[in-house]
């Protein structure tokens, strides 16, 4: 038996023992980019959502983004899915949180607000429901202070666009239950999701930090006009965005350099190293100068490409569904994660005749 086909028979296995809690219903407070892909992944799995937006234009995003996601699914998968939730607008937070499984937040990043509509969702949901926040910045032990029961709050950070990217990061505060962790685990594996546990409190977690030290650079080399938009583009996707997938940033480091002995790669690695090779933590300060041509640069890419943000979208989602498959092909990284959710679908819809 080859190596690819030995992974996915131990995938095969693993999923078989992995817990299948998929909610019958969810309630989502917010309704914009992250709120829609919530809402999505969702519906598409077959679970029924009450989505609270104050937003008149609250279920027109859900349903543009509910549109993509089909489409995207369509390419993804051939593993049939479940009949789709229903989707049910309400005009309270009492009103979405109420007979659901679990409780997605996804207002703007402001602390206060976010404390103010957990704390009004605590109340008013029954005391077994999961709460979590789709903040990607703020700790969950700030966004527990003002809730009745903490205990049940943690942070559930998903990245655009949601019905794709399979990592969600899962962080408890100082006051949350230790089984909520398993528990909310189990729900987003049973949605196709890959739950990853930050195991301290940290501002940006995991992913936001790694991926925000790559935009610092980059604009720090647009800002010293080394570098435009566009080769800025073309140098990450042309080159080590089309390895991170697999292996991931260290792994693929530690085999690139061809050194058996980890020690001796980092060391070699900090040798090398010079205090001008990276701007570090401090970023550009944002001067209207640099803010047009900022502007000015993207603009133009857009322009010549003539492209709109929706067709934009569309090229996102069947990159992603393109490395998806071929990740899943070799066993590897997030191709795992939808092995796993596909045999989940197999046993949830029955075979068609």
């Amino acid at each position: 038996m080859s190596k690819t086909k030995s992974r996915l028979k131990l995938m095969s296995q693993n999923s078989n023992v992995l817990p299948d809690r998929l909610p019958r219903a969810v309630g989502l407070l917010g309704g914009g980019v992250i709120g829609s892909g919530w809402a999505a992944r969702f519906l598409l799995n077959g679970v029924d959502v009450r989505l609270y937006g104050p937003s008149p234009r609250a279920v027109e995003r859900v349903q543009k983004m509910l549109a993509n996601a089909r489409r995207a699914f369509r390419k993804l998968t051939q593993v049939p899915l479940p009949p789709e939730g229903s989707l049910k607008l309400v005009d309270s937070v009492a009103k979405a949180v109420r007979d659901v499984e679990i409780v997605q937040e996804n207002a703007p990043e402001r602390l206060e607000l976010k404390q103010q509509l957990l704390a009004t969702a605590c109340r008013a949901a029954a005391p077994e429901t999961l709460i979590c926040s789709s903040t990607s910045m703020l700790q969950p032990s700030r966004l527990q202070a003002q809730m009745p029961r903490p205990e049940r709050l943690l942070v559930a950070h998903p990245f655009h666009p949601v019905y794709l990217v399979p990592l969600v990061e899962l962080c408890a505060g100082e006051r949350t239950a230790p089984e909520m962790l398993p528990r909310a685990a189990e729900i987003f594996r049973a949605v196709g999701m890959h739950p990853l546990v930050v195991r301290k409190e940290v501002y940006g977690f995991l992913a936001n930090r790694l991926q925000t030290a790559v935009w610092r650079e980059a604009l720090w080399l647009i800002h010293d006009d080394l570098a435009t938009v566009q080769e800025i583009d073309d140098a990450v996707r042309y080159s080590f965005g089309l390895r991170r997938p697999v292996l991931g940033p260290m792994r693929t480091y530690f085999v690139g350099s061809g050194e058996t002995d980890t020690r001796t790669y980092v060391m070699k690695r900090r040798g090398s190293g010079s205090t001008e090779y990276s701007k570090f933590e401090a970023g550009p300060e944002y001067t209207d100068s640099f803010l047009n041509t900022l502007a000015e640069q993207a603009d133009a890419q857009a322009s010549a490409e003539n492209m709109t943000i929706a067709q934009y979208q569309e090229i996102l989602d069947d990159g992603l569904v393109g490395v998806l498959q071929g990740l899943r092909s070799q066993g590897s990284g997030a191709g795992a994660t939808i092995a796993r959710w596909e045999q989940s679908l197999r046993k949830r819809v029955p075979p068609t005749r």
